[in-house]
């Protein structure tokens, strides 16, 4: 009799011949001797369409017509974009282009997967099957067995003689995407060059920085020195519908720091004022807009993915994925003490994929 020294109690020592690995020294265990015995798999039992070659013949109707279906909720997505646009300042005609947008795509979706699952309760092999484990590793058998894996897979789901079924659900998933297509497409400007539509922004010369959101000019002795203002282009908010678009281009970051601090190189010699500076708010990695202002390093951050850009040094990049400084603005002061622009961004803003195009 073996005894636990922490517990105290008494062990059986099991016999190693009732475990059944065989040469396995004698010690101490727990031996299962009411071990549930492996119930097995059921008798399988035929469907419909396994009995009846006329069930199996309208499974196989059924499921090819919901594929088609599918084909036709795609092609009317695309119809009801066209027929049903969306129309600045007419909220009708975002919900009708919703509705019936949305209407065909679900029809396609749907239609496909209802199909899919049909067909493989209905018309597939449905034998019940043991995978056994085995040592992960190649072989030729291996290879020459995966081969067959796949020419049964094909004579069980029956794709290669029920050409109905295979070609319709080709057609059905290639048309699904197309709808995607051209929602997508209509996201972009219709009848211009986005790159070329980035070049230019509403800042020029006389321009006012304004405060973000409320258009108020902003004058130089406002500007406190460690300070940093969010910026927008005076007159961005008497635009009415366009609004966003413009200041998605035109968002600026306003600083002041010591004009010793700042590394200017003789072309932006006279770009900024006072120690005034002002650089473009959209990040060059992906668009995102560069929020953070650390005052004590002169560090402006990215939230998006954690680009960097030092403000002493013309915003050039000292740690994250973008790849180039971001654009600076020219600025100085009117008659009247108010800062303004000098010009508008001398390069586009944004990501740097569009300069490239």
């Amino acid at each position: 009799m073996a005894k636990d020294d922490n517990s105290g109690k008494d062990l059986t020592a099991a016999d190693s011949s009732s475990v059944g690995h065989e040469g396995a020294p004698a010690g101490t265990a727990v031996v299962v001797r009411d071990a549930v015995a492996n119930p097995g798999l059921p008798p399988h039992r035929p469907r419909v369409t396994d009995l009846n070659p006329s069930a199996e013949r309208r499974a196989e109707r059924t499921v090819y017509t919901l594929f088609y279906l599918s084909i036709v909720g795609s092609v009317f997505a695309i119809v009801a974009y066209m027929v049903f646009p969306i129309i600045p300042e007419e909220p009708d005609s975002v919900r009708l282009n919703n509705l019936f947008i949305g209407l065909g795509l679900t029809l396609a979706l749907l239609a496909i997967g209802i199909g899919a699952v049909h067909w493989g309760k209905a018309l597939m092999f449905d034998h019940e099957g043991v995978d056994e484990r085995h040592p992960v590793r190649g072989s030729d058998e291996t290879r020459e067995r995966a081969v067959e894996i796949f020419h049964e897979a094909n004579v069980e789901s029956g794709i290669g003689r029920r050409t109905l079924i295979r070609n319709s659900l080709i057609g059905a998933l290639i048309a699904f995407p197309l709808p995607a297509v051209v929602l997508f497409r209509g996201l972009g400007p219709q009848d211009t060059n986005p790159a070329a539509a980035l070049e230019h922004t509403m800042w020029k010369k006389g321009t006012r920085l304004a405060i973000d959101p409320t258009g108020t000019p902003i004058k130089a002795s406002d500007v406190t020195l460690g300070s940093a203002f969010h910026v927008i282009p005076e007159g961005l908010q008497d635009l009415g519908h366009g609004k966003l678009e413009e200041k998605a281009k035109a968002a600026v970051l306003l600083m002041r720091l010591k004009p010793e601090d700042i590394n200017e190189t003789a072309d932006k010699k006279d770009w900024s004022y006072d120690g005034i500076v002002a650089y473009s708010k959209i990040c060059t990695h992906v668009g995102c807009p560069v929020a953070l202002y650390e005052q004590q390093t002169h560090t402006l951050l990215c939230p998006c993915h954690q680009s960097q850009f030092d403000v002493t040094n013309q915003c050039e990049v000292i740690f994250g994925p973008a790849k180039r400084p971001l654009p600076q603005l020219p600025i100085t002061v009117d008659s009247e003490g108010y800062l303004i622009a000098q010009s508008d961004f001398t390069e586009p803003v944004g990501p740097s994929f569009w300069e490239r195009n």
